[in-house]
């Protein structure tokens, strides 16, 4: 695999991370992973876009951005993957710190590591729906900030999958956060409902692309705080985010949604979706 690290493209295992990168021992990063459609990055912009703000936020001061859009592409030719579905990685560290402090200096280098790779997408998942779990929300108060520390979604992505669910949705004091890796929208009565923007939930960019959408089609939709006693008695239920697009919830927590089959509003989204990165390419 052929890789970016620190300025130079290379081979992966000629990559030498320091033990005593941030990133490593205390989770002080931040990261964004961008879907290439061939031929193309999709809303590269925007996910640019929430890289720097997320550096912004934990005040890691790294500007060198002219050129990631030319590297990624790099990265795709020199792997092979030009007509392949893929995704990039990109994660930026505050840099390395010996001795091991928890406060930091602020005149260090940050580190930045790109990869690229095949991953298709789950046709299956899209077309005949998931089955979800729920949990408490324990995480942090800077939800969103796509930083590296993730233990929390971590640990319940792992029991989502090893009790045979997709995802976990989340819930804090009453009321519906997000998933371990998406976002979560709901549909009632034709009006598509999702939790407000906060410190508590990820800014995701397919669901701004996904509000954009509701719009465009004239599809009535509101942001706001969705209480656990409301969540069965919606008319459909779906994820969204930059890997599982618009996938349909067929059975949340053991109780089964839309009579385990997709809806229509979540059909026509996802429909509308596929053309507008089809579109741009």
């Amino acid at each position: 695999m052929i890789v970016y690290f620190n300025g130079k493209i290379m081979n992966l295992g000629n990559v030498s991370i320091s033990p005593f990168d941030r990133a490593f021992q205390f989770g002080d990063g931040v990261y964004e992973v961008i879907r290439y459609y061939p031929e193309k990055f999709f809303e590269f912009k925007l996910h640019l876009d929430r890289l720097k703000n997320s550096l912004h936020k934990i005040e890691i001061d790294f500007n060198s951005f002219e050129n990631i859009e030319t590297v990624l592409y790099d990265l795709i030719q020199m792997n092979n993957l030009n007509d392949k579905l893929s995704i990039a990685y990109i994660q930026i560290s505050r840099g390395n710190q010996f001795p091991r402090r928890h406060f930091y200096n602020e005149n260090m280098e940050p580190s930045i590591f790109i990869y690229v790779e095949n991953y298709p997408a789950k046709i299956d998942d899209m077309k005949n729906g998931v089955k979800v779990g729920l949990e408490e929300d324990i995480r942090w108060l800077r939800c969103d900030i796509k930083t590296t520390s993730l233990l929390p979604n971590i640990l319940s992505k792992h029991r989502a999958i090893k009790n045979g669910l997709t995802e976990i949705i989340w819930h804090r004091n009453g009321f519906i956060t997000e998933g371990t890796q998406t976002n979560v929208c709901f549909i009632k009565n034709g009006e598509l409902i999702t939790p407000p923007l906060s410190n508590l939930i990820l800014p995701g960019i397919t669901r701004g692309i996904v509000l954009r959408l509701c719009k465009k089609l004239r599809i009535r939709y509101t942001e706001r705080d969705i209480n656990m006693s409301e969540l069965y008695h919606f008319d459909e239920i779906f994820l969204v985010s930059t890997t599982a697009e618009v996938t349909p919830v067929i059975e949340l927590d053991g109780n089964i949604i839309n009579g385990s089959v997709p809806g229509p509003i979540c059909k026509l989204l996802q429909s509308e979706y596929q053309k507008l990165y089809n579109s741009e390419n």
